[in-house]
């Protein structure tokens, strides 16, 4: 009660903890783009046989957070750089800095460099800094790469219930379970490690993770990816917008945004595209593939029972004929026509 009166007057004083939070991101040998949060909480703790009651604690949790503004922060890469930011309102810092040094001899053999990030504010007496340093970690993917893959999370690995009525499902499923049984689409695990090892075999395509969900989530969603052995790649989320929001709403979606980001930085790098029929995916995959023809090597779209939906993404791709585009019933079909096209073994 004491921290929600803090929030509500908007005092950041005498901090009770600090936890830092670095999100799985991306790079380049001589760039790199990092974001965080920064907040006075203590980490989430989801256990496989927690209790129904405990579930909801932990998602009440991931959206009562206190974030801590005007922080500094710096990111040390070992031996390498430091590079210093401030979080903004929201507690967020991001780092997307072009350096001098090559980032890329400090990453492992799929491409990870790991790194330290260290809260500079000077601390009251009684707060507790849970680490120091955080750790994280950011990908540059290596130069035999041979392509790399984007793909949606929602309802395209993970069955979210989206498109059910009045969203229920999508609250029973995303809010209300835990991250341990949340069952991933069938086969998606399978075929993504497919896509990660490639025609090479060598586990050195990049994979991207996209949803729009709020950044509340990543530290369930990350758990579901990790858990159920998905290749470890980026996690792309969303800032959660509120109806006091006093910024501008961006003009672009959120997904198209950060495919073009990541385009743009590996521009010699062509991609796969994966998401499904039941948002707004077959739109945005299709305008991207028409921006970027040469980039764009397959566009697979998973089918979701909707009749409406369905129609109007067949709509949208029976005269789309800038890339393929393949609408999956399942990972079967979508592995099979990566086989047929030489993209994996």
């Amino acid at each position: 009660m004491i921290k929600r009166f803090k929030k509500i007057i908007g005092r950041y004083r005498n901090l009770e903890q600090v936890y830092v939070v670095p999100y799985r991101s991306y790079g380049t040998f001589s760039h790199l783009y990092v974001k965080g949060r920064a907040l006075d909480n203590e980490p989430l703790k989801i256990v496989k046989d927690q209790s129904f009651f405990k579930t909801i604690k932990n998602t009440y949790k991931q959206f009562d957070s206190f974030e801590i503004p005007d922080a500094l922060i710096e990111l040390i890469v070992p031996g390498k750089t430091n590079l210093k930011e401030l979080t903004n309102d929201e507690g967020y810092f991001l780092f997307d800095k072009t350096i001098d040094e090559n980032l890329s001899e400090y990453a492992n053999d799929e491409g990870w460099v790991e790194y330290e990030i260290y809260y500079r504010n000077e601390l009251e007496k009684r707060t507790e800094l849970l680490a120091n340093p955080f750790r994280g970690e950011f990908l540059v993917p290596p130069i035999d790469a041979e392509f790399g893959v984007i793909s949606d999370i929602d309802d395209t690995i993970l069955h979210t219930g989206v498109t059910s009525f009045l969203k229920w499902r999508l609250l029973k499923n995303s809010l209300l379970t835990n991250a341990y049984k949340r069952i991933p689409l069938k086969d998606a695990p399978d075929l993504y490690q497919k896509l990660h090892k490639g025609k090479s075999g060598k586990n050195k395509n990049p994979m991207f993770y996209l949803s729009n969900s709020p950044w509340n989530l990543y530290e369930y969603l990350k758990l579901f990816l990790d858990y159920n052995k998905f290749p470890k790649g980026p996690i792309l989320l969303r800032d959660l917008r509120t109806p006091f929001e006093s910024t501008l709403k961006p003009e672009k979606p959120h997904k198209q945004k950060e495919i073009t980001n990541i385009l743009k930085t590996y521009p010699d790098l062509k991609f796969i595209l994966i998401g499904d029929s039941g948002e707004h995916d077959a739109s945005i995959y299709t305008d991207i593939a028409a921006q970027y023809s040469d980039r764009i090597l397959a566009i697979y779209l998973r089918s979701v029972k909707h009749k409406r939906r369905m129609g109007r993404v067949r709509s949208l791709i029976d005269n789309f004929d800038t890339v393929p585009v393949l609408l999956a019933e399942n990972s079967n079909e979508a592995e099979m026509h990566a086989r047929e096209n030489g993209f994996i073994q």
